[in-house]
């Protein structure tokens, strides 16, 4: 059983990890979207350990932590979980460029939805430039993350 829990517990790390305060300049408003390479992550490889209950759970939890409007980084998770297993039988069996391209356009969508829920919640338009920035940086750490998953799913989930 707790090796069904670890695709959970591991992006819920993430989420943790991303609200850690970092005391960088500019990092205060800007950080990736470490819930997305999680959620994206399992939704790819373990989609059975990772459905649209732990997505939107992830999300909301994300969304109390960080004081983002309520339900819109559930809303993004389910969206991203939506789109991946949807799209099973493309994502089975390819290699990690292509996973990794895949990512880019998914994490684009959510990035997208996201800001526009914050937007119309708020009733205007959330800065292009802050979500740009946040796409870039969780764009370029999904291969270090995804590298770290991978040996995650390798050692405490190959049985599960």
């Amino acid at each position: 059983m707790a090796r069904h829990l670890v695709p959970f517990v591991l992006t819920l790390m993430l989420i943790l990890l991303a609200a850690t305060p970092t005391h960088l300049p500019g990092m205060v408003r800007v950080g990736p979207m470490l819930s997305l390479i999680g959620v994206y992550y399992w939704a790819v490889y373990r989609p059975d350990l990772m459905g649209y209950g732990s997505a939107f759970s992830l999300g909301l939890f994300e969304d109390i932590l960080t004081g983002a409007p309520l339900g819109s980084g559930a809303l993004m998770l389910l969206i991203t979980t939506s789109i991946v297993v949807s799209q099973y039988k493309f994502f089975n069996g390819k290699s990690f460029a292509v996973t990794w391209w895949a990512f880019a356009l998914v994490g684009l969508i959510a990035a997208g939805t996201k800001w526009l829920a914050v937007s119309l919640i708020y009733g205007l338009s959330a800065d292009l430039q802050t979500v740009a920035v946040e796409y870039l940086l969780t764009l370029a750490l999904y291969p270090v993350l995804g590298w770290l998953l991978a040996r995650a799913q390798l050692y405490l989930i190959k049985d599960a």
